[in-house]
């Protein structure tokens, strides 16, 4: 695995971990071997017009009677008893070893029709790859940057219980001196001890993250994430921009055109069995000495073949093929709206947490500010126990709410390039973001 050490997790980058995601995924397999089955039954539908051959041995035993007229020596034979026209009959075993051959020249459109329809039945499979495939990396983009923000967040609720327990100390010291009151004390005391149950909280939901994106790439243990929590300052694309594309090419509505394009070719398929089908075929016999009276020895020709009536009530089968294609047909332009919709969804929510990651600039700076000065009026007895943990928390709230805001982008941009059909262009994305959330 790509960054492994003896004994530490893998380090990771995000295009390492969803490489490794396609590699190791059981889901996928299963998509590949889907596509694979489809990809197989349309290569088989190339050999739809070539001759069937096919070879059959009998071994029979047979009773046969034959009558021979005698003719002009019919009076004669009768006078010795024997009956005009002579019977004749014959017992025997045989083996009848055949080859016969039918090459199809018409059957009113069903060798296309069939092609057709396997065509778009791997189309089909390859749309549902294609929509697993980007599933999984909107799955992966949870865990991974999940486990981002998490790291992010204990390192904050650290932060503030070491801060806090440093005002825990000034306290003391100050309390031993006569500048502070036991109750400020106290304060100060119940802060770090609520600070200290928020981390330790942090760090579980750390190692749930942690578990989550380990059996995700089933790593077997803990993968370490070093492509870091980005946001872009800028706005995004226009969204009509992802509403073309995800009309072109968004997995499930390509799946639902290939199942339309399977209606059609079925109706197709329906309407030949109406239609009269004209072959060629051959036959080959090779053991003549075996052969019956009535058996030729080798035949060609051109054979039609029609059906009259049959049980299947064929124009009722056409019907039903049409009315599935119109099914079909209402499926892809419902698919479509919601697919429009979805985008402008996600584009919103992707605009929404920019804009609340970059306002959330100023409310850190502030809380800094604030946090320094209200420590230092402390110090001198200008301020209380409560305006300094007051200070703390609010610095800590912020840096979590803006790596909170900062996952919330690189979620809602995952979902939004996988509604549009784009997602392979996240990386891409994540490498012009001009605002990351490392170490801080």
């Amino acid at each position: 695995m790509p960054g492994a050490v003896a004994g530490q997790a893998p380090v990771l980058s995000f295009g390492e971990a969803k490489a490794r995601l396609e590699q190791v995924s059981d889901a996928l397999a299963a998509a590949d071997a889907g596509v694979r089955r489809q990809q197989d039954l349309q290569d088989a539908t190339a050999w739809l017009r070539a001759p069937e051959i096919t070879g059959e041995l009998r071994r029979m035993e047979f009773q046969k009677t034959l009558y021979i007229p005698l003719g002009e020596l019919g009076p004669i034979a009768g006078e010795f008893g024997v009956p005009d026209p002579l019977p004749i009959g014959i017992q025997d075993w045989r083996t009848r070893p055949t080859v016969t051959a039918v090459l199809p020249l018409y059957t009113g459109g069903a060798i296309p029709a069939a092609r057709h329809a396997a065509a778009a039945a791997t189309g089909q499979a390859d749309a549902q790859r294609e929509g697993q495939r980007q599933s999984l990396a909107v799955q992966l983009v949870q865990a991974y940057y999940g486990q981002q923000l998490a790291e992010q967040a204990v390192r904050v609720r650290r932060d503030v219980l070491d801060g806090l327990e440093q005002h825990l100390r000034d306290a003391l010291a100050l309390e031993r001196e006569g500048f502070a009151t036991r109750a400020q004390r106290l304060q100060a005391n119940v802060a770090r001890d609520k600070a200290e149950r928020e981390y330790r909280k942090a760090e579980n939901d750390l190692a749930t993250l942690r578990s989550a994106l380990s059996t995700l790439l089933r790593s077997g243990g803990q993968v370490q994430p070093v492509s870091p929590l980005f946001v872009s300052s800028t706005p995004p694309r226009p969204v009509e921009h992802f509403e073309q594309a995800a009309l072109r090419q968004q997995p499930k509505v390509a799946e639902l055109r290939a199942m339309r394009a399977q209606a059609e070719a079925g109706i197709r398929v329906e309407q030949a069995k109406l239609k009269p089908q004209l072959y060629l075929f051959g036959q080959y016999d090779f053991r003549r000495r075996d052969a019956l009276i009535n058996d030729p020895d080798w035949a060609f020709g051109v054979g039609l073949r029609y059906t009259f009536l049959s049980p299947s009530m064929r124009p009722l089968q056409i019907s039903a093929a049409r009315a599935r294609h119109e099914q079909a047909e209402a499926g892809v332009r419902e698919a479509e709206h919601q697919v429009l919709l979805g985008t402008r969804r996600a584009w919103n929510e992707l605009d929404s947490a920019r804009q609340q990651f970059l306002l959330l600039d100023s409310s850190i700076e502030q809380a800094r500010e604030n946090l320094r000065l209200q420590a230092l009026a402390f110090r001198e007895g200008q301020a209380t126990s409560l305006d300094v943990i007051d200070a703390r928390l609010a610095l800590g709230g912020a840096q979590v709410e803006r790596a909170q805001a900062a996952y919330q982008y690189d979620v809602a941009l995952a979902q939004l390039l996988e509604v549009s059909g784009q997602m392979d262009q996240y990386e891409a994305f994540a490498l012009a973001a001009d605002r990351v959330i490392d170490d801080e």
